[in-house]
């Protein structure tokens, strides 16, 4: 009985691994914020990451694929995160914490709207252009 316990145990130790190092922030250089300007060409708002794709135009004058991720759609609602927030070809402007690796990759931190609407990062609420 006492056997089988521990071969259980030990299972579920080895079965959480990988969750928690999916979930973790290894990945990312934290404190690290880099802004990019550029053109949607994919939003998926879908479990367990929401994905935005902006292509953006460096300094150099070729243009950079970039992935930015979020959380899940439940979670970035509050934030203004919406299934049409972003569409093909709309103008935006994306601060991320880069990967580490130095990959075109990210995670969102806000999103600025070509109208002028800030979307936020986790756990914050979306905030409106300015009255003109």
């Amino acid at each position: 009985m006492r056997r089988g316990f521990f071969v259980v145990l030990a299972a579920g130790v080895l079965m959480s691994g990988p969750l928690f190092a999916h979930h973790g922030s290894a990945a990312f250089d934290t404190g690290k914020k880099v802004t990019l300007k550029g053109t949607v060409t994919q939003w998926i708002y879908s479990n367990p990451h929401c994905l935005l794709s902006i292509d953006v135009k460096g300094e150099d004058g070729k243009v950079v694929s970039w992935l930015a991720e979020t959380q899940a759609p439940n979670i970035m609602y509050p934030a203004g995160y919406r299934r049409d927030s972003f569409k093909f070809g709309d103008e935006v402007t994306v601060t991320v914490e880069p990967v580490k690796n130095g990959q075109p990759v990210g995670r969102i931190q806000t999103v600025v709207l070509a109208n002028g609407t800030t979307l936020g990062g986790t756990g914050s609420v979306a905030i409106p252009p300015p009255n003109k």
